[in-house]
């Protein structure tokens, strides 16, 4: 009888022992490679995140900012505040939001732009290294400040694309930044993730430092989107969040959310790592 009930006993310790063998292996691993903060380097108790020092030096976005671009009002020179009599013209309801005056003269493609951070001294080492210095393991960090961010996207959005690069740069870079954070943000949200639905016909060059007016005569026509892709996506009437990581002059946005409107989408939101502001 003892021999078999040690027999029945064993199967039943075996998740304890394995749940026991795992903590003992996570363990060593810690030892071994210990969680360091994002930004410096410094061991720290919690992987993929900052120190308190690391942390302090982030501005995130915050209301109130515009209801269309999300450029934060309390960074906006006065010229960029709308004239009430700008807003009753264009019969825009304050209900929904406020618009700054860029937006009503000027309607961008697409509808609702969110960032989580301000783009300056503080955040820009983590948006380099991520795109230019393969810190792919960033991506855990930045998709969450992102979550966070784009927190009124996700509901009723159908469908997550990022901004494509071009072939060549791509084999240059070895990997697209954008396509990385919106995979893992289609993990986190269960949304669709269609990395190829947006083609980039033809290489751009870099528009670091280019104005809004060069940037827009860049990338004009520099996107597409095939009946194909548009079909198997089911693009027509559906609302599409695009993914990329920085909102500067928001040129490539544009492009991109022109070609996703023009393939029947109803509705085309951004969200990004960081937005300049001036």
């Amino acid at each position: 009888m003892d021999n078999l009930e040690q027999q029945v006993d064993v199967p039943r310790n075996r998740p304890s022992l394995k749940r026991a063998g795992t903590a003992v292996w996570r363990a060593v691993l810690r030892g071994l490679l210990p969680a360091r903060c994002s930004g410096c380097g410094m061991i720290s108790d919690v992987p993929h995140a900052l120190c308190a020092d690391c942390w302090s030096a982030l501005r995130f976005v915050s209301p109130p900012f515009c209801a269309c671009c999300g450029y934060p009002f309390e960074l906006m020179p006065v010229e960029m505040l709308a004239p009430a009599e700008d807003v009753a013209a264009q019969g825009r309801n304050f209900a929904e939001g406020v618009l700054c005056g860029p937006c009503l003269r000027h309607i961008p493609p697409y509808d609702r732009a969110r960032a989580a951070l301000i783009y300056d001294d503080g955040s820009r080492d983590y948006v380099l290294r991520y795109k230019h210095g393969d810190r792919t393991d960033l991506t855990p960090l930045l998709t969450r400040w992102m979550m966070q961010a784009g927190q009124d996207f996700w509901p009723d959005a159908a469908l997550l694309v990022p901004v494509p690069l071009h072939r060549s740069r791509l084999l240059m870079r070895r990997y697209n930044q954008s396509g990385l954070l919106a995979a893992a943000l289609a993990k986190q949200t269960g949304i669709l993730f269609a990395p190829d639905l947006i083609t980039r016909k033809r290489k751009t060059r870099s528009l670091a430092g280019l104005g809004r007016s060069s940037r827009l005569r860049e990338v004009q026509g520099a996107f597409a989107i095939s009946a194909k892709m548009a079909a198997k996506y089911d693009v027509a009437g559906r609302k599409i969040v695009l993914v990329d990581d920085v909102l500067t002059t928001g040129a490539t946005a544009a492009a991109c959310a022109h070609v996703l409107k023009k393939a029947g989408a109803m509705q085309v939101d951004l969200i990004t790592i960081a937005r300049v502001v001036r």
